[in-house]
């Protein structure tokens, strides 16, 4: 038995949106089984299931993606203007614009795709979490034995040398409460100070402030503990093993550059504000967060270790609904409308990885309103919950 195609409205010119179908050819219906995880093969072979052997109502899925192609985040002509009303606004990094895309995996199975999904985009603060990634790395390897202890104890570059900033530890910078003060790249941590450019400092471990100078503080301060590129390590320990594309890059600004061990070497930034960041395809974005929800296993190897797992989706005590630079929804804080167990890497215009455990889910968005993404998510559950 086959099942028809869903069928994706454009809600935008055709010049910025390549609309695939939903659902390739289908299997016939067949129950899943979780116990015995699918984990899709390198490159585009990626298994196809018909929603309702998913558990989900394909009419109520429809319902969600024309939402989410309703609802596009607007594309800006250009992104290479500097930023209005920021103190220090000017472009460091490469930019483009982008398009819609999303897709939706059930137990690893694609069951939904809109947009173009092999595109490379911008991923603004997706990046953060990518960069939480490779800090798990380097905590399993023993390159950070104590997540407690001060930086400066293995970064020796100046950076944490002042009184204020001695303290930090990478608890601080994982969770954005290190309260980092100094200029990195020519950026000011006041660049980013959201709580207010000229409020008074608190001491590190006592503020949450999402600050993205203090976040590419911690960039560099990987770089200096993996004495190597960060795509670099990303690429060989976890993008290759899980078979993402060689299409993706991860830039940073053009005066990020340090001597690193005889040889120049740009330290990455953790989203494109002032531009860089990670660019990447939908489906390689949705390959992290199968890895993320199958706890850092992949087709029989431990990529990142449980334990690693369990520190970074801890809720923060000040910030209850962020872990090491994944958003969290404990007491479904963030979206009220998906499951408490919910964790997400975000980043501006939608661009969104919603792992939930509770329904062996791993949801992609790339442009869609923010503030219209709880209603997405709630369509989602409810095309789950519906069928």
């Amino acid at each position: 038995m086959t099942f028809p195609c869903l069928s994706a409205r454009l809600p935008v010119r055709p010049s910025l949106l390549v609309l695939l179908l939903i659902v390739g050819t289908l299997t016939p219906l067949q129950a899943v089984d979780a116990q015995s995880p699918y984990f899709p093969p390198p490159g585009d072979a990626w298994e196809r299931r018909d929603p309702r052997a998913a558990n989900f109502d394909p009419a109520l899925l429809q319902e969600a993606i024309d939402f989410a192609l309703a609802n596009a985040a607007p594309v800006p002509p250009t992104l290479a203007a500097p930023l209005p009303n920021e103190p220090y606004p000017d472009i460091l990094g490469p930019v483009k614009a982008w398009s819609p895309s999303g897709l939706i995996l059930r137990h690893g199975y694609l069951i939904a795709e809109w947009g173009d999904t092999r595109r490379v985009d911008v991923t603004f603060s997706v990046a953060k979490s990518y960069l939480s990634t490779v800090a798990g790395l380097a905590f399993d390897r023993g390159l950070i034995p104590d997540l407690d202890r001060p930086v400066r104890e293995l970064v020796q570059d100046g950076g944490f040398d002042s009184d204020h900033n001695r303290p930090i530890t990478w608890r601080h910078l994982l969770t954005q409460t290190s309260e980092w003060e100094g200029t990195l790249w020519g950026k000011p941590d006041v660049a980013d100070r959201r709580l207010g450019y000229s409020r008074a400092l608190n001491p590190p471990g006592s503020t949450w402030e999402y600050n993205d100078v203090r976040v590419n503080r911690l960039a560099l301060s990987l770089l200096r503990v993996w004495q190597r590129p960060l795509p670099d390590v990303l690429r060989e320990f976890v993008m290759d093993p899980i078979g993402a594309s060689d299409s993706w890059n991860w830039y940073g600004y053009y005066n990020a550059y340090v001597e690193i061990g005889g040889r120049h070497v740009q330290s990455v930034s953790g989203g494109t504000h002032w531009g860089g960041g990670i660019w990447m395809t939908t489906r390689d974005h949705a390959r992290l967060g199968y890895l993320m929800l199958r706890r850092g296993r992949w087709a029989g190897r431990q990529l990142l270790s449980e334990r690693w797992l369990e520190l970074a989706l801890t809720p923060t005590p000040i910030r209850p609904d962020y872990g090491f630079l994944w958003w969290l929804n404990t007491s479904r804080q963030r979206y009220s409308n998906a499951s408490a167990t919910s964790y997400f890497a975000l980043g501006s215009g939608g661009n969104m990885i919603w792992v939930d455990p509770a329904l062996d889910l791993v949801v992609v968005t790339r442009w869609i309103q923010p503030a219209r993404l709880n209603d997405f998510i709630g369509k989602v559950a409810r095309a789950y919950a519906g069928s």
